[in-house]
């Protein structure tokens, strides 16, 4: 048996890259920040940042694309996978993304300059399951943020 399962709390560090494909699929990428700090062996205090490649589908792409921006702070579910692709130099590249299952936005109503965002911290939803690392076919390389 194996588990590959994610739960990530941070914030995000740009607006969300939205992507509308054929069929009324879409998607969003952005990155999300997680800190921590912690002593080092001469008692220093050292903060780390942590950053993370999030992608989105369908449904719960639309959420992000509506409601989230640079600085909301997002709970999110996923699992974690890694894509090969070419650049354009034909050289080939790996990414390793969290392909997000659930996501809830921690921000307070109003706090962020995200007043519009409604009672943000019930925003929950589910999507159903994401297309593989292929569906990336129809995106152009160029597209992508990352």
């Amino acid at each position: 048996m194996s588990v590959n399962k994610v739960i990530l709390v941070g914030n995000v560090g740009k607006d969300p890259d939205v992507k509308h494909l054929e069929n009324d699929l879409s998607f969003a990428r952005f990155p999300l920040a997680t800190s921590e700090s912690y002593k080092d062996k001469n008692g220093q205090r050292v903060d780390r940042t942590e950053w993370h490649n999030i992608v989105v589908w369908r449904g719960l792409a639309r959420v992000v694309e509506d409601y989230v921006k640079k600085g909301s702070q997002l709970y999110i579910e996923g699992k974690i996978q890694t894509r090969k692709f070419q650049d354009k130099d034909g050289n080939d590249r790996y990414m390793t993304e969290i392909i997000t299952d659930n996501l809830r936005m921690l921000d307070r109503k109003g706090s962020n300059d995200n007043s519009n965002q409604g009672n943000s911290t019930e925003n929950t939803q589910n999507t159903a399951a994401e297309p593989t690392s292929n569906s990336y076919a129809q995106a152009e390389p160029d597209d992508l943020p990352f």
